[in-house]
């Protein structure tokens, strides 16, 4: 495990401030390890702040960044944003769970890595910000975090999911056969997935995750950025048609 200090030092260079060292402590604090030491102070009221933090913030950027998007399709791309899954990728994505306290059973299976527990603490880190640094200093944090899902989020199709995104572009291309292979290896308490998925019987993309759906959603993705580089390489070097003349 990793000192909070660290984690400290890199918060304060992306919001210009440092936290609190004992709230900062108390955000990175899960409810297995209070009740294995004393039940010390854990993180949930924080999650319960910086979920709400994180949410105002995110609308904000969505509402001020889409101005022609109806209430629906804003709704749908902050749930893209604002989950638990996008969350702990994010987290992941910072080694945020080198940083967390655990109790000894959550750490035997796999706790650091676990989606919900890194989306939860990373609300707390979002609360911690917050009370120690001010609403600005969050908002630094949260596009610091999130800004290049909510671009993503922006380019999917109407479900925002990226299998049904790949789906359209596919079927734009009249591209047939599409099919995902999944496989898993590890212990059931710590299992990993791979998909590859196939699009007219090539593999366009590969992903892993923790689930099957995960798994499948990074392949979706990659090969949806395959298909669109590709369909975007052909127009750069498509012909434009001369007017014909007498």
């Amino acid at each position: 495990m990793r000192p909070a200090a660290e984690l400290n030092d890199y918060l304060e260079k992306v919001v210009g401030g440092r936290c609190d060292e004992a709230l900062l402590l108390r955000a990175l604090t899960h409810r297995s390890y209070s009740y294995e030491h004393a039940n010390l102070p854990h993180n949930e009221r924080l999650e319960f702040l910086g979920d709400a933090v994180l949410g105002v913030i995110v609308t904000d950027a969505l509402f001020r960044a889409h101005p022609d998007l109806p209430e629906g399709r804003l709704a749908k791309l902050r749930a893209a944003v604002v989950n638990s899954r996008a969350l702990a990728e994010v987290a992941r994505g910072v080694g945020l769970g080198d940083y967390v306290l655990l109790g000894k059973g959550e750490e035997a299976t796999g706790g650091r890595d676990k989606g919900s527990i890194l989306a939860d603490t990373t609300e707390a880190v979002i609360g911690c910000v917050y009370l120690s640094v001010g609403l600005p200093a969050a908002g630094a944090l949260v596009h610091h975090l999130l800004d290049p899902l909510m671009e993503r989020s922006a380019a999917l199709g109407a479900a925002l999911d990226w299998k049904t995104s790949l789906q359209e572009v596919a079927a734009n291309a009249n591209l047939q056969g599409l099919e995902y292979d999944v496989e898993s290896q590890g212990p059931d308490h710590d299992k990993r997935f791979t998909a590859h998925v196939r699009v007219g019987g090539e593999i366009c993309g590969s992903g892993a995750g923790r689930s099957k759906k995960s798994a499948e959603q990074r392949a979706a993705e990659a090969a949806w950025h395959t298909l669109t580089d590709r369909a975007a390489a052909v127009m750069a070097v498509e012909p434009t048609a001369e007017p014909l003349t007498n």
